[in-house]
């Protein structure tokens, strides 16, 4: 097994999901709702989001390849979305990577908040999907690999889920002041991660080389 693409697959996925991230926008969404009827909320929102993950990583190589985009315009684009996203976690404030001003204000008017603003795009949005089809690419269709790609973000859902479900409990005990810290402590190691990307990315452009 290769030790180095798991630690990424993993890293990345907890990172780019964020899940106490999602503690704060879970709370605003079902504000008004029971304790029942938010948990069946939470429960539709993971089920959607590792959907479309999945979708995305059965479909991306193929669709990348029609495209006729290369693995390392792939790597270099990721890494570029993922510094943007990571920038945003370091100063504590919205990214449009995930949601928009406008999807806010139309997030606040939806009675059921399962699908959308909650699995889409919040936890599986647009920064979600570009890694999912970066790290399906890098496995080089390897069984091995894609199934750590699999296991990774199927981690990171589960690690959501309960932050989720446990929203109200987990806010009291760190607060929101926990929240924003660890969220910027994941900023770091993200924009970390999106430069590595980028790195890789530029060292197998063929250009380089020459």
């Amino acid at each position: 097994m290769d030790v180095r693409f798991a630690a990424t697959a993993f890293a990345t996925a907890i990172t780019i999901i964020d899940p106490l991230g999602m503690i704060p926008m879970t709370l605003g969404a079902t504000a008004r709702m029971p304790a029942k009827r938010r948990n069946r909320i939470v429960d539709q929102a993971v089920i959607v989001a590792a959907i479309v993950m999945l979708l995305f990583g059965l479909v991306g190589r193929a669709v990348l390849h029609y495209l006729g985009i290369t693995l390392p315009a792939f790597t270099i684009a990721g890494g570029v979305l993922l510094f943007l996203i990571a920038i945003d976690m370091l100063f504590a404030r919205p990214t449009g990577a995930k949601r928009t001003q406008e999807e806010e204000r139309e997030a606040a008017e939806v009675e059921n908040p399962a699908v959308f603003p909650l699995a889409i795009p919040m936890i599986a949005g647009p920064g979600t999907i570009a890694t999912v089809l970066l790290l399906v690419s890098l496995a080089h269709g390897d069984r091995l690999n894609l199934l750590i790609v699999a296991g990774a973000y199927a981690a990171a859902l589960f690690v959501t889920w309960v932050c989720m479900r446990g929203s109200t409990f987990i806010l009291k005990i760190i607060s929101t002041t926990g929240v924003h810290v660890t969220s910027r402590l994941l900023g770091i190691l993200l924009a970390a991660l999106a430069v590595q990307f980028v790195i890789n990315g530029l060292l197998q452009t063929p250009l380089v080389h020459r």
